[in-house]
């Protein structure tokens, strides 16, 4: 039992990396002491593939921190089609921020494109946390800043880029995608038609 505790606090330090970076985006410093204290109330999970993480119509009570793995957010239009609205990679936190934060019915789903592992926060453990630790209440400032800000550019992405424009910026800004999506969800998340994918994908490839 003790060598599993120490993989467990060994696998932590993607969590502490990733609390310590963003803090220090914002000029904060803060403890090793008090960032181990701070993990200490994230638990180890795992997901496997197809499973949901959050599914539509239930309420997010939990922040993940995905140390191995991939997730897919969708929602459903009005014709019932499924439509990507964001990928998680690992070493990122997974949330659907409205659910989470106003602990109200998603109206998105998460769900693992491949086996997943991580780390859970429950919303209470996290408001507690807030409300007790100045440092991780900025973290999650700067955490939900960040979220927001990122929805912010993908919305503005489909209005002020060419579907060239959007394809090229995922490409250098998130080349895993292709690894791991299928070409129709990465067609939906970028607003176009699988053809339109098909098209680009070729025209790119041509390219020196």
């Amino acid at each position: 039992m003790e060598n599993v505790a120490v993989i467990i606090e060994m696998n932590k330090e993607p969590v502490i990396n990733y609390i310590r970076s963003t803090l220090l985006s914002s000029g904060v410093t803060i403890s090793r002491l008090l960032l181990e204290d701070i993990v200490g109330h994230f638990e180890p999970a795992s997901f496997a593939r197809h499973e949901y993480f959050v599914a539509a119509g239930k309420v997010n009570t939990h922040h993940f921190f995905m140390t191995e793995g991939f997730m897919r957010a969708f929602t459903h239009n009005l014709e019932g089609e499924e439509v990507t609205t964001d990928f998680f990679n690992c070493n990122r936190p997974v949330f659907e921020a409205n659910s989470f934060i106003t602990q109200t019915r998603s109206v998105e789903n998460i769900q693992a494109i491949t086996d997943c592992q991580g780390f859970l926060l429950s919303f209470d453990k996290s408001n507690e946390l807030f409300h007790a630790i100045p440092a991780f209440r900025e973290f999650g400032r700067r955490m939900l800043l960040n979220e927001f800000a990122g929805h912010k550019r993908r919305t503005l992405s489909l209005i002020t880029q060419t579907a060239e424009e959007r394809y090229a910026e995922l490409i250098e800004t998130n080349k895993e995608i292709f690894q791991y999506a299928q070409l129709k969800h990465i067609a939906s998340y970028l607003g176009i038609t699988d053809s339109s994918l098909s098209r680009i994908r070729k025209e790119f490839s041509r390219r020196p």
